[in-house]
């Protein structure tokens, strides 16, 4: 078991260190010394292993545009501003090198099943993993991560993986969620790298029934969201779904700017991106075209009516997510939180209530004994929180002890 001293101040890097090659990531080792003056020393990524080691007939060199014609550009991983080309091979280990001189830990994933094709300029990627099955596509991804690993080992990188997870949000993304297929999965990595440990991701762990987790995890890795009053405002403008009649409603165009187009003229991507992605056409043009002082107005105007709901949640699941892991006997981490997806230029998470819960959510995580910990889900080079220095350094001193 990890001690305190070991703990995992994480910074969660998603798909955006290749999908953002171009522009903020386009210095990974600057991007890693950032990270470190910082206080963290862990990244969590989508390490792609379906492309990079999925027996799938793709180019070397990826090529990735973002959702096409400016769309995106209010929100947060979606805002990819130039189009990039990258080895994503070479990438990757340039990536693990920058980590491993600095003592950096990578938890290496993959969002293939859930986001990352969409990014691509074609859909070549997306189509050769959705055709795959839906009871193949743990054991193709637990195929391709095991090949990876050995990639990783050959190099003599092995020692700057942390852990690996096999897919993001299993209950969120197009994988099977069984735990007997998660177990297969789970040993069939183990069985060639006993010494690496081997998990999968919750968005939403089952905290009123943790025994239902599968036996096979060999750590813990949980998103702790506590979306109360923005859950509320997501409800009351209508912007998870997609098709619905009159959108955008009064609700939302209350809150968006002046001049905004309708939601005829700003256009839908391509099918097949949105085929690829868990984000609705109608959250893309809200969070595009959303006054973020309007939004982030109506966050404070009603978060009293959830603060005490919103704080009894984060603490609640992670001291449920605390005792699973000290029954099963292994470490966990929480790898995302703490409030939700809001638009790239809203302030509410990033203020001082988001800092209050994320806080809160850290206190409660180092109680419960967890391995690490992200500051917030939010703070990463390519969002606008990056730049909040101290903080960070605040809450990852938190973490690390």
């Amino acid at each position: 078991m990890p001690t305190a001293t070991d703990r995992l101040a994480i910074s969660l890097w998603d798909f955006s260190w290749y999908t953002r090659a171009a522009d903020v990531y386009a210095d990974l080792d600057r991007a890693v010394e950032e990270a470190v003056e910082r206080g963290y020393n862990a990244l969590r990524i989508c390490a792609a292993p379906l492309y990079l080691a999925g027996g799938h007939d793709l180019p070397e060199a990826l090529t990735l545009t973002g959702m096409g014609e400016g769309r995106g550009a209010g929100t947060r991983w979606y805002d990819v501003h130039t189009p990039a080309t990258v080895h994503l091979r070479k990438r990757l280990f340039e990536l693990l090198n920058a980590a491993a001189r600095r003592g950096m830990r990578v938890i290496l994933s993959s969002w293939e099943h859930q986001q990352s094709p969409a990014f691509a300029a074609d859909d070549r990627w997306w189509r050769a993993i959705d055709a795959v099955p839906l009871e193949e596509r743990l054991r193709r991804l637990a195929s391709a991560t095991s090949a990876l690993l050995g990639d990783i080992r050959r190099a003599g990188l092995l020692d700057a993986v942390a852990f690996v997870e096999l897919h993001n949000e299993v209950d969120f993304s197009r994988v099977p969620a069984t735990p007997d297929a998660i177990d297969e999965a789970i040993t069939l990595v183990s069985r060639d790298h006993p010494d690496v440990p081997v998990t999968v991701s919750y968005g939403r762990p089952p905290h009123l029934d943790m025994a239902s987790l599968p036996a096979s995890l060999q750590m813990g890795q949980f998103h702790v969201y506590a979306y109360g009053v923005l859950d509320a405002l997501q409800r009351r403008i209508d912007v998870r779904d997609s098709g619905t009649a009159g959108f955008p409603n009064p609700a939302l165009s209350e809150l968006l700017r002046e001049g905004s187009p309708t939601f005829e003229q700003y256009g839908r991507p391509e099918p097949w991106r949105l085929e690829a992605t868990v984000v609705t056409d109608q959250m893309l043009y809200t969070y595009d075209h959303v006054d973020p002082v309007r939004w982030d107005l109506w966050l404070y105007d009603h978060y009293g009516e959830f603060r005490a709901l919103m704080h009894q949640e984060i603490r609640a699941r992670v001291r449920a997510i605390g005792a699973w892991a000290r029954r099963a006997c292994v470490p966990f981490v929480i790898g995302e939180g703490w409030v939700g997806y809001t638009p790239l230029h809203s302030t509410f998470e990033d203020g001082p209530v988001g800092k209050d819960l994320a806080e809160a959510g850290i206190a409660e995580t180092v109680d419960q004994g967890a391995w690490g910990a992200v500051t917030t889900s939010n703070a990463a080079p390519h969002h606008p929180h990056w730049v909040d220095v101290a903080w960070q350094r605040r809450a990852t001193a938190m973490i690390r002890g």
